[in-house]
């Protein structure tokens, strides 16, 4: 009888570990590729400027942007917006062809400062976010590379400049990319 609560016990525990992305609310699920990671982090595409009123309404503290103000869809008062309704705003301007570690570190200092500030990072169609969003959460959350590579291929597949950034970063804390259930393929060019 032990064994048997013993095995649905850890059945549990693996069906749990293996939905990575929390359930977010209705609303926050509007903005475009909302993913919740945790009661304290998700990441996102450009929020509207009602969004950032859902945003704070659901307890963010803080928010990331990593792409430039001058992106067709970015609003340019976004830093007014979000400091309006209370919360902490942070840019780091990002080149979607040239990403560069010390953008990453930038971006995870700010988080490592306070973990438990509830924090959205966001970008124009969470590209860039979710990049950086597997780095941090498998360098300084411990998160296994397979659950975290799973999670930001629910957005996209990188290309080869964010692969090799990611490999990149990774390397330069020990950390092989590889692994059982990993697709590192890059995706068909453009037409």
């Amino acid at each position: 009888m032990k064994n048997l609560v013993l095995v649905a016990l850890i059945g549990a525990l693996v069906h749990l570990k293996a939905q990575a992305l929390e359930e977010p609310s209705a609303a926050l699920a509007e903005i475009v590729n909302f993913r919740q990671y945790s009661a304290t982090f998700a990441s996102a595409g450009q929020p509207t400027r009602d969004q950032f009123q859902t945003i704070a309404d659901n307890g963010f503290e803080r928010v990331v942007y990593i792409a430039f103000t001058n992106n067709p869809n970015a609003l340019p008062d976004a830093d007014q917006v979000v400091k309006g309704l209370g919360m902490e705003y942070m840019q780091v301007p990002v080149d979607f062809q040239n990403p560069l570690p010390d953008e990453f570190y930038a971006f995870a200092d700010a988080m490592e400062r306070n973990k438990q500030k509830k924090t959205l990072l966001h970008c124009q169609v969470n590209a860039r976010a979710t990049a950086f969003s597997f780095l941090y959460r498998v360098i300084f959350e411990d998160v296994a590379i397979s659950e975290a590579k799973a999670d930001m291929n629910t957005v996209w597949q990188p290309n080869e400049v964010w692969r090799d950034f990611i490999f990149g970063v990774l390397a330069q804390h020990d950390i092989d990319p590889n692994c059982e259930d990993c697709d590192w393929t890059l995706p068909p060019p453009r037409q």
